[in-house]
């Protein structure tokens, strides 16, 4: 369904709004480490991969990754970096698999695990190169298990909620 300015308006704010809420709850949960995130704040990004233009979609992303280090007090550290890098990373890939493969073929958990990769990858290639070193191995298999089991978590609660709301169905 194509969104009017006014309703794309509408639904930006209302997914950011809760990007923002999902962030803080996020941030009461405690981390291993500090870039490490269990992606709550992703979900909203999912739900729109299939209602707002690239332009649109890229500007919630936006509200979330800075809404996210506002609230976490990261916006002038190296976590802002890795946030900002994955975020970027994960969405453009997930909307541009989700517009070519299409919803029949690609479901949301696939498109979350796919994006879940791609924005650990990228976290973990600028851990490597700015913070752990050679160190990092040690690292990456339980970041990348965490961010495979959260992933499929986002994407089932998605696929739920896509099924079950009428507000979804209607936007």
């Amino acid at each position: 369904m194509k969104l009017t300015p006014r309703s794309g308006k509408k639904t930006i704010a209302l997914l950011g709004g809760f990007c923002l809420f999902l962030a803080t709850l996020e941030y009461l949960i405690p981390k291993p480490l500090p870039f490490m995130r269990i992606g709550l704040a992703n979900a909203p990004l999912l739900l729109a991969l299939d209602r707002l233009s690239f332009r649109h979609f890229a500007l919630l992303a936006l509200i979330k990754i800075m809404g996210q280090a506002i609230i976490t007090g990261t916006l002038f550290s190296y976590v802002f970096l890795f946030s900002l890098t994955g975020t970027c990373a994960s969405a453009v890939f997930m909307y541009l698999i989700r517009r070519m493969l299409g919803v029949h073929r690609i479901s949301f958990i696939g498109v979350s695990v796919m994006g879940a990769l791609l924005s650990n990858g990228t976290q973990l290639a600028l851990a490597y190169c700015f913070v752990f070193g050679a160190g990092m191995q040690y690292l990456v298999p339980p970041f990348l298990a965490a961010g495979i089991t959260t992933s499929i978590a986002l994407g089932v609660f998605c696929e739920a909620f896509a099924a079950r709301s009428r507000w979804y169905q209607q936007a």
